[in-house]
């Protein structure tokens, strides 16, 4: 399955990762690592993460990192929308 990730969350990625660099750049490549993971989980299991309330939006945590993934699940494309701590 395809992932794709909109300009918004790609934005959003480089400005979480950005925060967590200065505070530590071990730290940083451990969220990134545990995001990529998530992400990798989504291209098998698309429907890993529970729907919102705003349709067919869904999201699932970065645990143990406070960053929750938003996407949208279709036939072959997981759509990466936004990314929120």
């Amino acid at each position: 399955m395809t992932v794709r990730y909109a300009r918004r969350a790609l934005a959003e990625l480089d400005e979480v990762l950005s925060f967590v660099e200065r505070q530590s750049p071990q730290g940083e490549r451990s969220v990134k690592s545990r995001i990529e993971e998530v992400i990798a989980l989504l291209s098998q299991y698309p429907h890993a993460g529970p729907l919102t309330n705003k349709g067919r939006l869904r999201r699932i945590v970065a645990y143990p990192y406070p960053y929750l993934i938003y996407y949208q699940a279709h036939a072959n494309l997981v759509s990466i929308t936004c990314l929120a701590a």
